[in-house]
């Protein structure tokens, strides 16, 4: 019998465009849109000036657009600034369960390799965006939840099969190449989650997955083979290396469901510019402020009760570290949102880290434990329960399953039209927005994936 990569291989080659349900396709075209608004707003970053200005010095090639500069890279390189692009500013997909920020690697490698190999069609664009929407996170819910409580960054380690998936497919890998072309992705997987306290490298973990993703399809394209079974292989294979054990991964999970059970339709959006662990309780927030209202003035004390990776993961004291630390920590984010009455691209400067009444009231913000929810497992890795103690005396109680914008909730085609425009009209002109939209919403028709590169390559205008 097959290995679990050697059947991922195979259906990540074999994936049509009419294999997959109407559904999976309207909303995949909403994810590509979302991760495109995204993208677009963080090309005035300063981190992601750094990095283009850094490659631009010693990468004269003019291969691969870098989305909404005007300026080409190698492919390579445009999948690294893309893909930190994509992940700028906190505002990304996420796949709650597998833990990864989808959109961020798959498109950015995907994208790439049509310019690398044109022809791609809108419908053959979209079928390979699928596969590497479906394969992260697959890898991710393999790895569990440990494997960001160890201190992995999920969006790098794992990132990378959704980058190799969506490349592999854009590429037309058959089975075989598809196969080598994960081993070689895997074995370049690093990312380590110490970035969340303040580094600029964080953004770029994304980046580093999909060049390392695209690489791996245009080596195996050309015959470099890598580990065959780097999955389910024993000893120094992905699957027992990064879970440190010979059993705290679920190798069926790889596979399973595969063409049946569509994981792209449990990705989530993101309606605050932050971490999505922090996102429940900043619903659960505005959820008690709209039964009693409060401000930030009124508030005694904030307990937020979740998982034990929730805790790890973002309710770890304060410290005005830079904007990363600020977008990652739930205590912060809890006092912005207190303070402001919202968390979004506005709220978050470097101005604001160090803010006296921020840093006040964020000390005031307790994160802790419920053994119950951890108990639950990785499909209650967000739920949380917010207790706030007003000065007055009042306690006040919400549990939250799931945010606003997820799987469970998912946000209607005109709400994620609005956040692309709200972002992307911030670094582009509403007409350059519309033919992006337009292109996005319409790829099935498109005979060429070369119109979508060309709405995105375009300088500011």
């Amino acid at each position: 019998m097959p290995g679990p990569t050697e059947r991922m291989a195979g259906w990540i080659a074999g994936l049509r465009y009419d294999d997959i349900p109407a559904a999976v396709i309207a909303r995949i075209k909403l994810l590509i849109l979302d991760s495109f608004g995204c993208a677009l707003f963080a090309t005035d970053l300063p981190w992601s000036r750094l990095l283009l200005e850094t490659l631009t010095a010693i990468d004269s090639t003019p291969g691969c657009a870098v989305w909404g500069t005007g300026q080409r890279l190698s492919a390579p390189h445009a999948a690294l600034v893309n893909g930190t692009l994509v992940q700028g500013f906190e505002l990304d997909d996420v796949h709650r369960v597998g833990v990864l920020h989808v959109g961020a690697v798959t498109l950015p490698a995907l994208l790439a390799a049509a310019e690398v190999q044109p022809g791609l069609s809108g419908r053959d664009l979209l079928a390979a965006a699928v596969a590497g929407y479906e394969i992260g996170p697959r890898v991710g819910l393999c790895m569990g939840p440990e494997h960001i409580g160890q201190g992995w960054h999920s969006g790098a380690t794992v990132g990378v099969f959704s980058a190799v998936a969506g490349a592999s497919a854009g590429l037309r890998l058959d089975p075989d190449r598809t196969m080598h072309a994960i081993g070689l992705a895997a074995t370049q997987s690093s990312g380590l989650m110490a970035a969340q306290y303040g580094a600029m490298v964080k953004r770029m973990h994304a980046g580093h997955a999909a060049r390392s993703g695209l690489l791996s399809a245009l080596l195996a394209a050309r015959g470099f083979t890598g580990i065959r079974d780097v999955f389910e292989v024993p000893y120094g294979g992905f699957c027992t290396t990064f879970s440190r054990s010979d059993d705290r991964f679920d190798l069926v999970q790889l596979t399973d469901g595969l063409g049946s059970r569509w994981e792209t339709l449990r990705i989530a959006l993101k309606f605050y510019a932050c971490v999505g662990s922090n996102h429940t309780t900043l619903d659960a927030l505005r959820m008690l402020q709209a039964r009693r209202p409060f401000g930030a003035d009124d508030v005694a004390a904030v307990v937020v009760y979740g998982s034990q990776v929730t805790v790890d993961h973002v309710g770890w004291e304060y410290r005005p570290d830079g904007l990363t630390a600020a977008q990652l920590n739930l205590p912060y984010c809890v006092a912005t949102l207190l303070i402001e009455g919202e968390a979004f691209v506005d709220q978050f400067t470097e101005a604001k880290i160090a803010d006296p009444a921020r840093m006040r009231l964020a000390g005031l913000v307790a994160v802790q434990e419920d053994p119950a929810i951890t108990a639950r497992g990785r499909g209650a890795r967000h739920a949380v329960r917010v207790e706030v103690t007003l000065r007055d005396g009042t306690r006040l109680e919400q549990s939250v399953e799931a945010p606003r914008g997820s799987e469970e909730s998912f946000a209607s085609a005109e709400d994620v039209i609005g956040k692309f425009r709200n972002l992307a009209e911030r670094r582009v002109s509403p007409t350059r927005a519309t033919r992006i939209v337009e292109t996005v919403m319409t790829l099935e028709d498109q005979t060429d994936a070369g119109a979508l590169i060309a709405a995105l390559a375009g300088a500011k205008d």
